[in-house]
């Protein structure tokens, strides 16, 4: 069992940066982490997932170069660092644990646990 707490939501206008943090007990180390968004009206998608024995990422096209997933391993924390925001990164952003970086960047299908999410508004 992992749970997922995250925090660090809010608003931003455009251009701006905010860094979403997600902290996990349980047995995270187990699973690799990443993060998804749920925009308005629209399927929950990838947006970038870590692997915890060697920080290796892989991001979704739309926010490569912008945003970028790290983690505390002492923590147990993983963060979302992102810059240069747009309106159309608006969504509840999602902390998710799944058994592979690889296969969370498939989809949803690659999730076994999330969090309840974090609201990311970016004005225009």
């Amino acid at each position: 069992q992992v749970q997922l707490v995250e925090s660090g939501g809010g608003l931003m206008q455009t251009g701006g940066s905010l860094r979403l943090s997600c902290a996990a007990s349980g047995r995270p180390f187990s699973y690799s982490m990443g993060w998804f968004r749920q925009a308005p009206g629209k399927e929950r998608e990838f947006v970038a997932s870590i692997s915890w024995s060697n920080d290796y990422a892989t991001y979704a096209d739309s926010v490569k170069g912008r945003f970028t997933i790290s983690s505390d391993k002492a923590e147990n924390t993983v963060f979302l660092q992102m810059n240069s925001l747009k309106p159309e990164d608006t969504a509840v952003y999602y902390c998710a644990a799944g058994l592979t970086r690889q296969a969370m960047a498939l989809g949803v299908s690659g999730v076994y646990y999330w969090g309840k999410g974090t609201l990311v508004t970016v004005s225009s």
